[in-house]
This record gives C-alpha cells, sequence and structure tokens, in this order.
C-alpha cells in the first residue's frame, strides 16, 4: 500500500504529498514546522490554541488539515501521541456554527471513540481549542446517568463525542439527534473493530446523512476497516506518515527487558519508581485483579499510586485520572482495556508489569511515554512463563532482545540502567512521600455511586465503587436489592452473637423470635425433617435461644 492514495477531489498531486511525508517522518515538532495560522484556521482557534501553548503543527496535522479544510474525506494512520485530536479536530471546529453565527443547538458533528477515557480526552481538547468561538462539546458515554447527558444535549451542543453504545442508546431514544451532522470522525478506527464495535458503528453511521465529511482515523488497516472505508466514504485520501504506524516502537523511549521473577516483581518495581528525576509512572497488567492488587501494594509501600481498571465504577475511573493528571498520585496502575485513551503529558516511565498480549499491546503501552517529542523509558518485566510470548513480540518488532537478562531487586544493573539511588529499598523513604494521594480528590457522583462530591476514603476504593461489574452499593435497583427485595435482608442483618446490626439482640431471653426467623425455621427443631433443619439448628445455637425464646439450659 503506498503512502497515500490519492483520489481526484482536488488535493496536491500524490508525489507532493509523498515527498512530504517521507520528510516530515514522525519527527516532532520542528522550529520551522508550520504554524496553524499558515492554514487559514479561524483566528478565534488559533487563539485558543495559543493560549495553550500550541503554535506550530505536527507531521500528521499538517498532511491533514489541507484536505479537511477543504472538506475532502480522508484516511489518517500515524502513532499514537502525534496529535491526531487536532489533526481532524481543527477542521471540525472550522465547519461548525456556533449559537452567536446562528447555530441551532442540534449537533452538527460527530466523534466515536472506543473508550470512555478517550472520549473525556477528546472532548476536553475540542472544547479547549474551541472555546473562543463559543463551541459547545459534549462527551456521551457510559457509566454516567443518562439524564445529565440528555439536559446537555437538550440545552444545546454543536460537537459530540462519544463510545457507540451510549450513542446508539440516546439516538434511539430520540434524545440525540444526528440528521444534522455534517462532519463525522471514527477515531481509533482499528481499537472498535478489536473490542467488537463494527456493528455499531454501521448502525451509526446509517443515522447520520449521506452527504457529510468523514474522516477516518486508525493505526492499522485490517480488512473490516478498509471495507467500512470503501462503503461510507467518498473518494477519500489516505494519508499515511512513515515510521508514524503502531508497528513500531517511539524511537525516543529508551527500552530495557528484564527476565523477573513474578515473586520478586514487587520489590524490583519499588526500585524502579525510585528513579532519579522520574516523572509520572504508568504501570500495566494484563488482569483486572493484578492491577488492583498492584496498585494496593504500592500504596502500602509509601508511593502515590491508584488503579484504572475495568471492576472499578466510572467515577473511580475517571478519579483516578483527575488525581493522576493533577499530580495527586504519580503511579498509574492500569490494564490495557482500560489505559486505551489515556494522553497524559509527563509520563517519563511505563513499566509492563507484566508481559503484553502481542506486539501490537507492547507498541501501544510503550506510547504512553516519548510522546509529542519527549524522551522515555519503558521497562519490561518478563516472567519465566512468559518468554516464548516476548520472543514472538520481539521477533515481530525486531527490537533485538532475544534473551532478557535474568534479573532481580538487587541486581546492580537495574540501578545502573534506570539511575537509581544506590541506598533504594523497598519502601519511598517517608522524607519522598509528598504526593496528596487519592485520597485527596473528589469522588465526583455520576449518578451510579449513589455519593456526593466528597473526597474518597479507603472504605470507598474497597467496596462501594468496586464490584464484578463496577457496581456501588447505592447503584441503583441493584443496590438497594439488601433494603428492598422481600426476604432478602434478614441474614444479612444478624451478626454470628446474635445481634442485630444496630447492636440489639434479635432474640432476647423470654421473648419471641423475629417473625422472619419464625418463617425461616418452619416445622420447628425437634424432629423436623426437610432440608431446612441444619442451618435452624445452627442459627438458634448461635443466638443462644431455643424457636420459643428459652433460656439455654445452665452449663450449656
Amino acid at each position: 500500500m503506498t503512502a497515500l492514495e490519492h483520489a481526484e477531489t482536488g488535493a496536491p498531486a500524490p508525489e507532493e504529498l509523498e515527498s512530504q511525508v517521507e520528510e516530515l517522518g514522525g519527527a516532532p515538532v520542528a522550529p520551522d514546522s508550520p504554524l496553524f495560522s499558515d492554514f487559514d484556521v479561524h483566528p478565534d482557534i488559533v487563539a485558543a490554541l495559543a493560549d495553550a501553548g500550541i503554535h506550530r503543527t505536527f507531521a500528521i496535522q499538517e498532511l491533514t488539515l489541507p484536505l479537511a479544510l477543504a472538506g475532502h474525506d480522508l484516511i489518517g494512520q500515524a502513532r499514537t501521541g502525534t496529535g491526531k485530536t487536532l489533526g481532524f479536530g481543527v477542521p471540525m471546529l472550522q465547519r461548525v456554527v456556533p449559537p452567536a453565527e446562528g447555530g441551532d443547538g442540534v449537533p452538527q458533528a460527530l466523534v466515536v471513540v472506543p473508550t470512555r477515557e478517550l472520549c473525556v480526552q477528546v472532548s476536553r481538547d475540542l472544547a479547549t481549542a474551541g472555546t473562543k468561538r463559543g463551541i459547545r462539546v459534549q462527551a456521551i458515554y457510559g457509566g454516567r446517568a443518562f439524564e445529565p447527558q440528555v439536559e446537555s444535549l437538550r440545552a444545546g451542543v454543536e460537537i459530540v463525542v462519544g463510545t457507540p453504545g451510549r450513542l446508539l442508546d440516546l439516538a434511539q431514544r430520540g434524545d440525540l439527534i444526528l440528521g444534522k451532522v455534517k462532519v463525522l470522525v471514527l477515531d481509533e478506527a482499528d481499537e472498535m473493530l478489536d473490542l467488537g464495535f463494527l456493528p455499531d458503528i454501521e448502525r451509526i453511521l446509517a443515522m447520520v446523512p449521506d452527504k457529510r465529511q468523514t474522516m477516518l482515523f486508525s493505526a492499522t488497516m485490517p480488512g473490516p476497516i478498509v471495507t467500512l472505508s470503501r462503503s461510507f466514504m467518498t473518494q477519500p485520501t489516505h494519508i499515511r506518515a512513515h515510521g508514524n504506524d503502531e508497528g513500531s516502537t517511539v524511537p525516543q523511549t529508551t527500552q530495557f527487558i528484564y527476565r523477573a521473577h513474578n515473586l520478586d516483581k514487587p520489590e524490583l518495581l519499588s526500585r524502579v519508581l525510585q528513579s532519579r528525576d522520574r516523572g509520572l509512572v504508568m504501570v500495566f497488567c494484563r488482569t483486572k485483579r493484578t492491577a488492583q492488587k498492584v496498585a494496593d501494594e504500592l500504596v502500602d509501600r509509601g508511593f502515590a499510586a491508584a488503579a484504572v481498571h475495568g471492576d472499578l465504577g466510572q467515577g473511580a475511573r475517571e478519579q483516578a485520572l483527575r488525581a493522576f493528571r493533577s499530580g495527586k498520585v504519580d503511579v498509574l496502575v492500569a490494564t490495557d482495556v482500560a489505559a486505551r485513551g489515556i494522553d497524559v503529558t509527563g509520563v517519563s516511565h511505563v513499566v509492563n508489569y507484566q508481559c503484553p498480549e502481542d506486539e501490537k499491546t507492547y507498541v501501544h503501552r510503550i506510547g504512553r511515554t516519548g510522546r509529542a517529542g519527549s524522551t522515555g523509558v519503558a521497562v519490561t518485566l518478563v516472567d519465566w512463563d512468559d518468554i516464548p510470548r516476548w520472543q514472538l513480540i520481539n521477533k515481530a518488532l525486531d527490537l533485538g532482545f532475544d534473551d532478557p537478562p535474568e534479573t532481580y531487586s538487587t541486581s546492580p544493573w537495574v540501578y545502573t540502567d534506570l539511575d537509581v539511588p544506590e541506598n533504594a529499598k523497598g519502601r519511598l523513604p517517608r522524607s519522598q512521600r509528598t504526593r496528596e494521594g487519592l485520597e485527596a480528590e473528589v469522588l465526583e457522583d455520576l449518578g451510579e455511586t449513589g455519593k456526593r462530591n466528597r473526597p474518597t476514603t479507603a472504605a470507598d476504593r474497597g467496596s462501594s465503587d468496586r464490584g464484578p461489574r463496577g457496581r456501588s452499593e447505592g447503584d441503583g435497583p441493584a443496590g438497594d436489592e439488601g433494603s428492598s427485595s422481600a426476604g432478602k435482608s434478614r441474614p444479612r442483618r444478624r451478626t454470628r452473637s446474635g445481634t442485630g446490626a444496630d447492636g440489639e439482640t434479635t432474640a432476647p431471653a423470654g421473648s419471641a423470635a423475629p417473625q422472619g426467623a419464625e418463617a425461616g425455621a418452619e416445622g420447628g427443631a425437634d424432629g423436623a425433617a426437610g432440608g431446612d433443619a441444619k442451618p435452624r439448628r445452627r442459627r438458634r445455637r448461635r443466638g443462644g435461644a431455643g424457636r420459643g425464646g428459652a433460656e439455654p439450659a445452665a452449663g450449656a
């Protein structure tokens, strides 16, 4: 496949764009890179970007802006962290009409993204760039209550950024109107394919007008994505910046691969986190349970750490990300799915606590550092069982780490490779515990926690926002099960000593047993037949009274 497939769109000739791609290559912003104002971008957008410290374009932006601003369909391929959001965001902000210029509040542009975290990030970036034009951007994603999102849509928005499931829900309910969308963007299309969203995307595409501008951004171009682009795009120009695809690692990232024993990994990780001059750190795990376990252990060792994974409620996930972005915690432990789309500046180190599944995941993980031209360090801890998996990754990416050295927390090269002080131990010295920690970040009420905005507590993190499916105890009807479901609350209200939850005895001497207990003890204990006999005897013995409430015999 050529770097650029030119369709008859009136764009610059293929050989001209080809030379641009080769020249730009994936390099960071250069001092002579074009300014956003050089592309006839609206002055208010240029001013808003300047306020955010953004003046010059990245490689992918320099290539996409001329085509996108002219209204052409395009397919962009570039590595994560190279500025794709503004590559499609600036043309989108230019085309929509804000309320001050006659906009009626019905969405004019739609961005579809695979994950909640990416949704929040993209909507935030677009809102920042569109501030001076008065363009309203709304994030639509699951894990939050419907009502606030519906209210925002009814109040009027120009751009909607959302995940496929919630977008479909609101569109089918009639709360989200897609009939006036004139710019559609599919961001991280290959990730949406991996997560099984392709049918949902096709249904969304069928809801928007046929006459529109469509931009698709994907790190790779598997067959279904190619088919999708042919079906729903009009003569798209394919832009692929050489060296910027996900099939190669970031040249600004220094990689270290260690063969580590699973039992020594916490000690080894603690040393890595004490590297001199390190910034924020992301630690990746393959499973949700491991991610939470590692985060809890790091907190116990004195590090300001937080976890992001699928077993946490959306409120807790956003709380952890806010704390990470603000620096209240400097270590974020995440699973691969939860970390998709997380773009936080200042990440100096990435640690693969568990070996990734494949080379694509490896590149995605270490791409969290070395972003936007910065340098970074990636450390991968490969357990003995994962050596075959690592060798496949190493061969696919041609990394040259065929035989990682057997490494322990006391190995001298850990200290020299990563610039770790020689006196570093497995716990962070108290003098270095300067971060506020996750407790300092407010747990926001998103309609799924049942709590008002307030600082979180250890109990919140341990129980109320974590569950098999991210539910909290106050999460709607399912969370009220203990109090509203008939008969289900009775066994939970007794303690083993026979006292109720409020400290009162459940069956005082000489009194009748509670009605619920009698119903559960139907038939009595003496000679009663059936499957309920044993539970009834156990309950009476622990309470210290018989079915009729009589005192136990002396010496019993």
